[in-house]
């Protein structure tokens, strides 16, 4: 009896330690808690006063500083007078499609209330974004920078820079969002945009701007370059410096040095520059690509006790395409670098495990009922008034959306005729899956995939067959959530579908999104278990067929 004394007395200290174990991991992930208002102003991006979307009046909104692992805290406040909703691009939420801030995992906010979002980025570092996703919204603002800086115990490739600055770089549209919107419910397309800005403005380009930001000379800083922007591929390039990408989407990368980036819509770099030309101004520089009239716009570099005007030589821009798909091939992943963890990336063997799955998907334009849409093989996705997730959880799927409704592998007849329906696919935990995208247009495209990184093993021209995959890079593609497919070309993606939850694959150019060209991944939890992915919040809204159901808790265990 005393020894089950004693064994009772161990197994109470042993669950003490073991508690005492989980609120000291808790501790390590500290709480960061922002409060936005989010309301309409005026501003003048391009000369011309407009209504604009403010976070905390703000144009563009905050930027978002956080940690690895970090808890950070989001009460939005909708002062609009319509429904709102903020995305966090390049954030997996892990196990918590719950904050992803779609159409089809959570319900809008309306119009003077409130909702709080709480995320982790878990496991994760690098350069990322944030911006509305209802309506047009993203061509109003409430976009900012979104950074999610190394744990002090992990090493990063490259010396602690002097400063780090986030530049958004984007294209502009005169009219308001609701007249973009409006153009798109009609049927008609928003056309080429009217000009480009960085950080929420025009430069005037006669050296008069206030600078971006001022630098010393000898010192390194580290530049977080992201388009935030609806449609335009956009080349970034800083007058006399070279540039030396270190990180992309979340990756550290091999550290090349770039006189110009191209950064197509939704995309993310991580610079560093190094302060090592005669201390003066110099133009920061950001013009569309592949578009027949070029837009371009300049910001101002300053070096400390600097003196002398920058020059009015801007640097040229590449030209054409094949150019750009060379630079994607130039990127590498570090295999030798630590990210969010330890270990280093190339750990990761990702081209010796064996695909389950190929899903091509094909985007083409068309018209229904005379109005124009954009589709994936042949659907044009819609958003519904339940969303996917909820639907889902709630076991009411059937009245709002049916899985799989295209083809893996489409004929040219299902592509051609257009259906406009919600698109989800339905895919099995923790397959590893190839993912290709044809681009068969004369435009270029740029996909983004919720909740995952995955690796760009190729771009290339043609149309893709299995025979293409001797081409795929399976050492050291880079892993990240964007993927740019040029005119009559192909991309092809791999990636471990480990993370459950309602994942919104998407168009980043919001013309196309908002018109279709988008769909849902769902992955669910085989076993239902806490351990795939977390119960829905009880701060969550609810709305459509769900909007007055009680709350449940299907998932146990961990």
């Amino acid at each position: 009896s005393l020894l089950m004394k004693g064994g009772v007395k161990l197994w109470a200290l042993c669950l003490c330690l073991a508690m005492t174990t989980v609120v000291m991991v808790q501790a390590e992930d500290p709480y960061f808690h922002h409060v936005w208002n989010v309301t309409y102003g005026t501003a003048s991006p391009l000369g011309v006063p407009q209504q604009v979307i403010l976070i905390n009046g703000q144009f563009p909104g905050p930027n978002l500083n956080s940690t690895s692992n970090n808890n950070i805290i989001v009460n939005v406040f909708n002062n609009l007078d319509e429904p709102f909703l903020l995305t966090w691009n390049g954030i997996q939420h892990r196990k918590n499609s719950w904050q992803a801030g779609t159409a089809g995992t959570m319900c809008p906010i309306p119009p003077g209330t409130n909702f709080t979002y709480h995320f982790q980025p878990k496991d994760q570092i690098g350069s990322y974004f944030y911006y509305p996703t209802t309506a047009m919204h993203r061509a109003a603002g409430a976009f900012g920078g979104l950074r999610v800086n190394s744990r002090l115990l992990i090493p990063v490739p490259y010396a602690d820079p002097e400063d780090d600055y986030t530049v958004l770089i984007n294209d502009w549209y005169t009219e308001s969002h609701t007249q973009l919107k409006n153009f798109l419910d009609s049927g008609r397309t928003i056309g080429r945009p009217d000009g480009i800005l960085i950080n929420g403005k025009a430069g005037k380009g006669d050296g008069s701007d206030q600078p971006l930001f001022t630098l010393k000379q000898g010192k390194t800083y580290r530049i977080r370059i992201c388009n935030v922007g609806l449609k335009a591929s956009l080349n970034f390039r800083i007058q006399n410096h070279k540039m030396k990408l270190v990180e992309m989407e979340g990756s550290h990368v091999l550290q090349n040095d770039y006189d110009s980036l191209d950064v197509h819509v939704g995309q993310c770099f991580g610079v560093i520059l190094t302060a090592n030309q005669e201390p003066k101004d110099y133009y920061i520089v950001a013009s569309t690509r592949f578009l027949k009239n070029a837009l371009t716009t300049t910001g101002l570099l300053r070096y400390e006790g600097g003196k002398g005007l920058a020059s009015s030589q801007l640097p040229a821009a590449p030209v054409g395409w094949a150019w750009s798909l060379n630079q994607f091939r130039s990127f590498r992943w570090n295999l030798t670098a630590s990210a969010a963890r330890p270990n280093p990336q190339g750990s990761y063997h990702y081209g010796k495990i064996n695909i389950t799955r190929t899903i091509k998907l094909v985007n083409t334009q068309g018209k229904v009922d005379s109005k124009l849409r954009y589709a994936l093989n042949g659907v044009s996705h819609i958003d519904l008034e339940t969303p996917l997730k909820l639907a889902e959880y709630f076991g009411v799927t059937d009245k709002v959306f049916k899985y799989d409704s295209i083809s893996d592998n489409p004929t040219s007849d299902q592509i051609k005729n257009i259906k406009i329906e919600p698109n989800v696919l339905n895919i099995t935990h923790r397959n590893f899956i190839e993912v290709v995208f044809e681009n068969h247009e004369r435009s270029v495209q740029s996909w983004h995939l919720d909740g995952y990184s995955f690796f760009a093993v190729a771009v290339e021209p043609g149309t893709w067959t299995p025979e293409k995959r001797k081409n795929y890079n399976l050492l050291d593609a880079v892993s990240r959530h964007t993927i740019q497919v040029y005119p009559k070309c192909w991309a092809a993606i791999l990636l471990t579908f480990d993370n459950c939850g309602m994942w919104n694959i998407r168009s980043e150019n919001s013309e196309r999104r908002y018109l279709g060209q988008q769909l849902y991944a769902s992955v669910l939890s085989p076993e239902k278990s806490l351990r795939d992915e977390y119960n829905m919040p009880e701060s969550s809204l609810q709305c459509g067929l769900v909007k007055d159901k009680p709350k449940i808790n299907p998932y146990a265990g961990a």
